[in-house]
């Protein structure tokens, strides 16, 4: 593990950039279907836990537009469609997308989530 030992006296000084936090992109991924219309996320993490996400979005026919660290995601032609087992098996928190699908909906259908 890498460490930083700083000797006292002088000042700290500089920039560093943070990356964006999976336990709040996710949900905020699953938010986004909410308002039927376009909604930019920034510094969104590149992991497979929000390719996923995107992909299950597409699925339901949002229109989602990726670039680098930025995510657009347009839900206004989204349609009600059952999660595949190949999708919930890879992310095991879909079930986070039920509280907006059944807002939008009224209901939401998606198999148990299985880690693999």
């Amino acid at each position: 593990m890498c460490c930083y030992i700083i000797n006292g006296g002088k000042r700290l000084n500089g920039e560093i950039d943070i990356s964006g936090s999976k336990n709040a992109s996710l949900p905020i991924l699953a938010a986004s279907i909410l308002n039927k219309s376009v909604v930019k996320l920034y510094n969104v993490p590149e992991i497979e836990d929000v390719r996923v996400t995107i992909k299950i979005l597409e699925h339901l026919n949002c229109d989602v537009k990726k670039f680098k660290n930025k995510i657009i995601v347009n839900s206004s032609n989204m349609e009600f469609k059952i999660i595949p087992e190949e999708f919930m098996r890879r992310l095991r928190s879909s079930v986070i997308l039920a509280g907006s699908l059944i807002s939008r909906f009224g209901k939401a259908s998606f198999s148990y989530p299985r880690w693999m």
